[in-house]
């Protein structure tokens, strides 16, 4: 019996006509080129084409400069790009890749034409990110060739490409695209059709909340950058990237994304509407959030909105000496930071034989420091001879400003204040190190609300160059002042917000987190395959998935549930497969399974 159409396998896809040449196009002529493919340029606008062939000319030619190609193969690979402005260029191709404007219009018309120019057995691929591609599929006379290829910015760089089929789309073309995605050295993953796919369908939920964060004043646009950046090891801040990829782009696939999900986590904050109908897309019209030296240009300039740098208006409080409460990790490592800025640290726990346990583990980890060269012997002794150990709160009594970092309950904290508030001298300046609790029901512990604030050190602190400052309604400016002159002292980039769950990353990360469990609960991608696209694709120093399970799924399902309770959203209830997998004990690596295994220490 002969095998059905729809599985015979294509031929290998030597010949690719790339169907709009701005910069995705064109970096995907030239990924193709590279790879040794006839490619195949068209664009309706002749100077669009012509740009692209000068783009390709000079990126090339850095390639010679710097040692990735020889001038014979730079020649090679032009003498492979052709362009034009007729579609009826495409006929020769086996895959067609349309990277047109983000209009159903305008994709429909390019495929409706391409129907009766291209051979019946080319694949036709679009790129979009945003529309749905069974839609698209649909409207053409052959819709099992018809299949998205979604490429990544800029294309040469990003070795992610998700490969989405929809419910009409033959397998033998699936397969002849991932083929060739592998042959041009990336990484295809596959997915359904829905908007966003898998790498955007995160990543612009998060960068969506980015944006209503902003506008709600709740941080300034470099704070909520620099938080995201610093304390999630992301490449770019959330509302720097919106810039990037254009303000007005990304209102388009979160209206895509609302439309399907009806989620109002992907409901277009409005100011994402008002710049794009002022505009103000982002880079490439030389104002977005921030303000760029001219239109296509990278180069941030000052503005009205830029923070002044000449330093808080109110003189902070002296601090010569800390006391660190709690016998963990993040207080042996907070003890570690304070005392190598020279500060004298008394380090509390409960327990004698916990004090000098949380000492000798900064002892250890000035020896590593000691033994990769990063500091000598001596200055590690001194260092550590800077830390008392105790197990009496009494001995905060001349401490300056005391931190805790004690258990993440609220009641634990609100005695721990309470006893701050008898032993410490007026003037003391009480932080604690929460991540989602209130600060100002610590505050409330003590009869100087005015003199705590919060100050979240991120783990591992000696590493983690960022601290959130947390201030209350209650918070003293000099408080305040003070909070930040000491992050300075020990060089650590401070960025300021307001009393309310999450504060800045934790309130943008979770949400992200959760919603990767809602795509794998849903049988939408696999672990790997989510894990791989945000790697791959956003530039994340880990998945989704491999960090919710270093950071602890007990602690991650707390987490949500504060942010849930506080924001009243039913986009960040809790996804019921993490909530089942804290219930069975899988907590991620301390307990060898999570959402994956792990072999026993």
């Amino acid at each position: 019996m002969a095998t059905p159409p729809s599985h015979t396998p294509l031929s290998p896809l030597r010949t690719v006509a790339v169907v709009g040449l701005g910069t995705m196009g064109t970096g995907i002529a030239e990924v193709l080129a590279a790879a040794g493919r006839d490619v195949i340029g068209i664009d309706v606008s002749e100077a669009q084409a012509a740009k692209c062939v000068a783009a390709l000319e000079a990126s090339t030619a850095r390639a010679v400069e710097r040692g990735r190609l020889t001038g014979r193969q730079r020649e090679e690979l032009l003498a492979r790009v052709t362009t034009g402005t007729d579609l009826s260029a495409a006929a020769p191709a086996d895959l067609v890749i349309e990277v047109a404007p983000e209009s159903y219009e305008i994709k429909q018309q390019i495929l409706r034409e391409l129907d009766g120019v291209v051979r019946p057995d080319t694949v036709l691929a679009t790129g979009t990110n945003a529309l749905s591609v069974t839609r698209l599929a649909a409207d053409s006379a052959r819709p099992e060739r018809v299949l998205g290829m979604h490429f990544f910015n800029p294309a040469p760089a990003m070795r992610l490409v998700e490969v989405v089929s929809s419910v009409l789309t033959a397998p033998a073309a699936v397969t002849a695209v991932t083929d060739l995605a592998l042959d041009l050295g990336k990484e295809p993953v596959a997915v359904g059709d829905r908007p966003g796919f898998v790498a955007d369908g995160l990543l612009f939920g998060y960068l969506n909340q980015a944006a209503a964060m902003y506008e709600a004043r709740y941080a300034s646009r470099e704070d909520i950058d620099a938080a995201m950046r610093l304390g999630c090891g992301l490449p770019m801040g959330p509302l720097a990237l919106l810039d990037l990829i254009g303000i007005d782009t990304a209102r388009t696939v979160l209206d895509a994304m609302y439309a399907a999900s009806r989620d109002r986590l992907h409901a277009p904050a409005p100011i994402l509407k008002q710049l794009s109908e002022a505009g103000l897309t982002g880079r490439k019209a030389g104002r977005g959030f921030y303000t760029y030296e001219a239109p296509g240009s990278g180069a941030v300039v000052d503005d009205a909105l830029t923070p002044r740098a000449d330093g808080p208006s109110v003189p902070g409080r002296p601090v010569r000496s800390v006391g660190v409460a709690g016998s963990g990790t993040m207080a042996s490592g907070i003890a570690e930071v304070f005392a190598k800025a020279g500060f004298e640290v008394v380090l509390a726990a409960r327990g004698e034989e916990k004090a000098r346990a949380a000492k000798a583990r900064v002892g250890k980890s000035l020896s590593r420091s000691v033994d990769k060269g990063r500091m000598t012997a001596e200055a590690a002794a001194s260092t550590l001879d800077l830390i008392r150990p105790t197990d009496a709160y009494d001995d905060f009594a001349d401490v300056d400003l005391a931190v805790e970092a004690v258990a993440e309950d609220l009641e634990v904290k609100r005695q721990l204040f309470a006893t701050l508030d008898k032993v410490c001298k007026p003037g003391a300046v009480l932080a604690t190190t929460t991540s989602s609790l209130p600060v100002v029901a610590c505050a409330r512990a003590t009869s100087r609300p005015q003199d705590v604030i919060g100050m979240h050190f991120f783990n591992p602190a000696p590493a983690m160059k960022l601290v959130e400052v947390v201030r209350t309604v209650l918070t003293a400016d000099d408080v305040h002042a003070t909070v930040r002159e000491v992050c300075g002292t020990i060089r650590k980039h401070a960025v300021d917000c307001g009393d309310r769950a999450g504060f800045i990353v934790n309130a943008l990360l979770f949400p992200y987190l959760n919603n990767a469990v809602k795509m794998v609960q849903e049988h939408y991608a696999t672990l790997d395959d989510i894990d791989a696209a945000m790697k791959l694709g956003g530039g994340y120093p880990m998945g989704p998935f491999e960090l919710l399970d270093v950071v602890g799924l007990d602690v991650s399902l707390a987490i949500e549930k504060v942010l849930h309770r506080e924001f009243r959203d039913p986009g960040l209830a809790p996804a019921p497969l993490l909530e089942h997998l804290v219930a069975a004990g899988c907590l991620g690596r301390k307990t060898g399974r999570g959402f994956r295994e792990y072999a026993r220490r």
